[in-house]
């Protein structure tokens, strides 16, 4: 299904089951189907589960423009969009990496639209640590993504983009998982794909370009709602010892260290997402 047209790009979604509303956002590199195992968890639990390809990915549209219309502020606008067009009264918003930035600007500029949010890393209170020589040997992709040679050595060329996500897949997971890229290859592989999928970097939304810039907010400025943070202990971009300052950015919010697990969220540790979920719903 398609949504109406944001700025003039229409997201693609699935939704099954009935009840409370709960928004699956998902991260880079990796599409709406990165929900596969915990969206009918919920649905078997009583909740109407929606789940988007954001801007730019899987078969939302994708559009040769300025790279802001991909970053926080934009892609919040495309979910919003969602979620009024959909008629969700207050959703629990979920998401990890590119959808826990997404999740947070939404908590944090309307509020007002949710009732929650459970996210993984990134999260603000990086600040200068990005810099140090181990943060940046693990983020130099975000610098490398806003060069236009990366077009010309991926886009559109199924075997680099394998070896590109299977590098990401395997690196930033946990001990012992075997990612499934063959359906992620064949989408990103086709023209113009690969390159919509790193305009959230041109747009300056990475975390670098994000944690260089943060300063924390005075205390009524913090993000208030309900908000409850999945630390994975092998995730390699964002070490445990980066979670001391999540107090200082939000007011409400409480912090589990997910064990035995890496970066990809849903699908690492669905269970526990799920849980969390529900304890918010």
């Amino acid at each position: 299904m398609l949504t109406e047209a944001v700025d003039g790009f229409r997201l693609a979604y699935d939704r099954i089951g009935e009840g409370p509303a709960v928004v699956l956002l998902h991260g880079w590199p990796g599409d709406r189907t990165d929900y596969r195992l915990l969206a009918p968890m919920l649905a078997e639990r009583g909740f109407d589960v929606v789940v988007p390809d954001l801007r730019g990915f899987g078969e939302s549209d994708a559009a040769d423009t300025d790279p802001a219309q991909y970053g926080v502020a934009a892609q919040g606008r495309s979910v919003v969009g969602l979620m009024e067009e959909l008629g969700l009264e207050r959703p629990v918003l979920a998401g990890y990496d590119v959808g826990s930035r997404i999740a947070q600007g939404i908590a944090r500029n309307q509020s007002e639209l949710i009732d929650g949010i459970v996210i993984a890393p990134p999260l603000p209170g990086i600040g200068k640590r990005v810099f140090s020589e181990q943060a940046q040997a693990e983020f130099w992709y975000q610098a490398f993504h806003r060069l236009p040679v990366i077009e010309e050595l991926i886009d559109g060329k199924p075997d680099a983009v394998r070896s590109y996500l299977n590098h990401f897949w395997t690196h930033w997971s946990g001990p012992g998982f075997e990612p499934e890229l063959d359906h992620l290859v064949d989408t990103y592989s086709q023209p113009g794909a690969f390159t919509a999928s790193i305009q959230w970097y041109r747009a300056g939304a990475g975390s670098v370009a994000v944690s260089a810039a943060e300063t924390a907010p005075p205390s009524y400025d913090r993000i208030a709602v309900p908000t409850v943070v999945l630390w994975p202990e092998f995730d390699p971009l964002f070490p445990r010892a980066w979670s001391d300052r999540v107090d200082d950015f939000f007011s409400d919010v409480r912090v589990r260290y997910v064990d035995g697990v890496g970066h990809y969220a849903p699908l690492e540790y669905p269970e526990i997402l799920a849980e969390e979920i529900v304890g918010l719903g």
